[in-house]
């Protein structure tokens, strides 16, 4: 059976039941896309997302085990591994054995991560600063608090 030009657009009309445009997944992809963006531009160091959490976690904990280090940055052993291999490499951390257990390296910064991690530590603020500037301060505020609801 033939169907009618209006029929035909009707059928064209009708919104389909997944419009990716408005997915959270995609959403936050296109967010954190223009986020890393603007990360690049701003540190100001020689640091990937993952390279500077590891160090600013690092500046406020003090030295941990790489493992507890991993899931405070919620990074997979595989990538906190990798990360603190390139910034030992760098000079930027250093592992040392745990005296409570052998088995076991903590993972601290050196001198010159503790500089680079309070070099980096403004430009970051500017970054997040930059990132949420599209909206006031509740927006950001509520946005945050969302988000965090989410984890």
């Amino acid at each position: 059976m033939a169907r009618t030009s209006a029929q035909k657009r009707s059928m064209k009309a009708a919104k389909p039941a997944y419009v990716l445009d408005e997915q959270i997944g995609f959403i936050l992809r296109q967010v954190w896309q223009r986020h890393a963006m603007i990360f690049a531009r701003e540190i100001g160091i020689n640091l990937t997302p993952t390279q500077w959490a590891a160090l600013s976690k690092l500046s406020e904990t003090g030295s941990c085990s790489q493992n507890l280090l991993g899931r405070l940055t919620s990074m997979d052993v595989a990538t906190i591994k990798g990360v603190i291999d390139r910034l030992t490499a760098r000079g930027l951390t250093e592992t040392s054995p745990d005296p409570d257990d052998g088995r076991r390296l903590l993972v601290s910064l050196t001198r010159a991560g503790q500089q680079t991690a309070e070099k980096a530590a403004p430009n970051a603020l500017t970054i997040s600063k930059e990132t949420l500037a599209p909206l006031d301060a509740k927006e950001r505020d509520t946005l945050i608090a969302l988000l965090s609801r989410l984890r």
